[in-house]
């Protein structure tokens, strides 16, 4: 009795679009140097088969990985060449290396697209027009320089955009859209689908069968036409395992490519579905629902980035071996660069050495080598990492509260927490804009306890935390150019904390030197400054967070209604949700009239932002974290450079 039904909804389901393209990267984090060739022979000569018996299909590769292939087995570029100029293969761009462009300077993801482009030409002979996000770590900044290097379209996941965007259409993500960037330019937008791909790689090692698969693909159609990506992920997990996980499935032997190929071809007989190249994907723009301009970020989550939410921005900023030591390297190499007009072999190398894969599953023996060739580069063009603070001077203070007034700002220190500031009032603001909350300011039992401006927090699983909001020696002092300097050190149980504040005397600006002499840096979040919004200089209901995530244009992301927390776990293991790249080593919070701007200096430690921002009864609490150090799975902690760390950081009027 069900047949006839069934038969009629055939009828009225318009033809689903399927297509499907696989990201090479040889320098996979958790794969060997020597285990490259077995890489090429395993996973990317099968991929080419898959491709002249069953394509178009597209091959997303970085230019690092077509030299490396270039160089070890030429043979395969021949063959990838003719595929492309067949038709069989669609080739999609990611640049020379995968950058996290959220979290390099403009200038970094430029070059980085600009040198993929010279070796898709020289290598494959031509040069691509859709590009992956790399990581699809998407930022508004981003479209700019994705459309000044040639691409008329990028491919992003759908899920966390889509997740964070309730008043989009449902149908909005089986169709190409428009990605509306910072400087108000638009690119095309296909989008990718997480649980779509891992259905294939679940096929693939055979942890579901072809009817299974086929019938979910089936179930994705509509009674309007639709398209879907149904792979959008490594080549490097099918017939050989990278050793990046425990929990990888078992390898049994050859056979997972076969498994592709025949799902492939089962697709292609139906007449259901039409398999096409990702381009091709771009003609549905027409169609209804198709063609929104749409902003992908958002406050809450200024930064999406792929599949599971412990993907998080932390990932490759402040988590793996020392993420933040060598990118505070990678930084001064860029400045160097910059002051020096250097040639291209130099952005080359640091496009190499800024990759993602030293960022997270990197091997012992590949990270050795890398922390090498990053001190070499280092020495050859990174700028000198700044001077040390001033030593103390004066006598100790004996009063629990500390009040320093220069000519543009007044504050006061709370010597019984660590010289945290109470109150920080700059020359143009009518009542102390930055400070602390006391104990039961809100009503909100989530809110319900005291909130400081200028401290550092360490939590770690399992332990208490360890903080520098504790009794302390201070000093004060003015310098030759009147600026008032502060000094503490505060013992913890992890070690002492030393911190110099200065407060200057002619513009509405503090500065804050950490430093941190700490055996141990474990698993766990470090987070530090704490910015805190106080009630009085701001209109809240205009209220904007404005920074750079890697683009060359400003991004800003209005307040109001918002519940914003970056900074909350995902889980036991994934510390933080989301965060912003500060790329220009600034970030501004305020409204129309008066705004503070938070101020790291990246060469020393290119700090995460993390925000909070809710309502509470009337109020709003509005917080600036900056992350030194964030918990998940690929925490491995291995120093790049041994000794004290050092953290600076501002905040001024604007």
């Amino acid at each position: 009795m069900n047949a006839p039904f069934r038969q009629s909804n055939a009828k009225v389901n318009a033809k689903l679009h399927l297509f499907a393209f696989f990201h090479l990267n040889i320098a996979f984090s958790s794969i060997e140097e020597e285990q490259r060739g077995e890489v090429i022979q395993r996973c990317y000569w099968p991929l080419l088969d898959l491709a002249a018996n069953h394509g178009p299909i597209g091959i997303e590769i970085t230019g690092f990985t077509l030299e490396e292939i270039a160089a070890r087995d030429p043979e395969w570029i021949g063959r990838a060449r003719a595929l492309i100029a067949n038709g069989k293969i669609e080739l999609i761009g990611s640049g020379y290396a995968q950058l996290i462009g959220p979290l390099v300077p403009a200038r970094m993801t430029a070059e980085n697209l600009k040198i993929g482009n010279e070796i898709y030409q020289c290598l494959l002979g031509t040069q691509p027009e859709l590009a992956l996000i790399n990581e699809q770590a998407y930022s508004a900044g981003l479209v700019g320089l994705y459309l000044d290097a040639g691409y008329r379209a990028i491919l992003m996941d759908w899920d966390n955009p889509g997740s964070q965007h309730p008043e989009w259409t449902p149908e909005t993500r089986y169709l190409p859209q428009l990605a509306i960037g910072s400087d108000g330019r638009v690119i095309d937008l296909l989008w990718t689908n997480t649980v779509a791909f891992q259905k294939l790689q679940r096929l693939a090692h055979g942890d579901i069968s072809l009817e299974d698969y086929v019938d979910y693909i089936r179930i994705q159609r509509a009674k309007t036409e639709r398209v879907l990506c149904i792979y959008a992920s490594d080549a490097e997990i099918f017939d050989f395992r990278p050793g990046r996980y425990k929990t990888e499935e078992k390898f049994s032997g050859n056979g997972e490519w076969n498994r592709i190929a025949q799902a492939i071809a089962r697709l292609a007989l139906g007449e259901d579905f039409q398999l096409i190249a990702p381009s091709e994907a771009l003609d549905l723009r027409d169609r209804c629902d198709a063609g929104q301009k749409l902003h992908l970020q958002s406050a809450a989550c200024p930064v999406p980035v792929k599949k599971q939410r412990k993907y998080a921005l932390a990932r490759w900023a402040v988590t793996g071996r020392d993420d933040i030591g060598v990118n505070a390297a990678c930084q001064r190499i860029h400045d160097g660069l910059v002051a020096q007009g250097a040639d291209p072999l130099a952005w080359k190398e640091l496009c190499y050495l800024w990759s993602s894969d030293f960022r997270t599953h990197i091997t012992e023996r590949r990270w050795t080598k890398f922390c090498a060739r990053l001190r070499d580069a280092e020495m050859r063009w990174g700028v000198a990492a700044k001077p040390p603070a001033p030593k103390p001077q004066g006598g100790a203070v004996e009063s629990r509260y500390v009040d320093i007034e220069t000519p543009v700002l007044k504050a006061r220190l709370d010597r019984r927490r660590g010289l945290a500031i109470e109150s920080l009032q700059f020359k143009d603001h009518d009542a102390p804009a930055i400070g602390g909350l006391r104990h039961g300011h809100f009503d909100d039992i989530a809110l319900q306890a005291d909130w400081y401006t200028g401290d550092c927090v360490f939590e770690a699983p399992g332990e208490h935390k360890v903080t520098d909001l504790e009794w302390c020696e201070a000093r004060i002092w003015k310098d030759a150019s009147g600026d008032t300097l502060a000094f503490a050190q505060v013992e913890t149980p992890l070690g002492p904390i030393e911190k110099t504040l200065r407060f200057a005397a002619r513009e509405p600006r503090v500065e804050f030197d950490i430093s941190f002499d700490w055996k141990d840096w474990g698993r766990g979040s470090l987070r530090l400054g704490h910015f805190t919004l106080l009630p009085g200089v701001f209109e809240w209901p205009k209220l904007s967070l404005t920074t750079h995530n890697g683009g060359k244009e400003k991004e800003t992301f209005p307040l109001n209604g918002q519940v914003v927390d970056h900074g909350a776990a995902v889980s036991f293991l994934v510390s933080s949700s989301y965060g912003i790249g500060m790329t220009e080593g600034w970030a501004e919070l305020g409204d129309e009239k008066n705004r503070v701007r938070i101020e790291i200096d990246r060469s020393t430690a290119p700090l995460l932002g993390l925000l909070t921002h809710r309502r509470a009864a009337g109020s709003v609490f509005c917080q600036l974290q900056l992350s030194a150090l964030e918990l998940d799975e690929t925490r491995k902690p291995n120093a790049y450079a041994a000794g004290r760390r050092r953290f600076r950081f501002g905040i001024r009027a604007v």
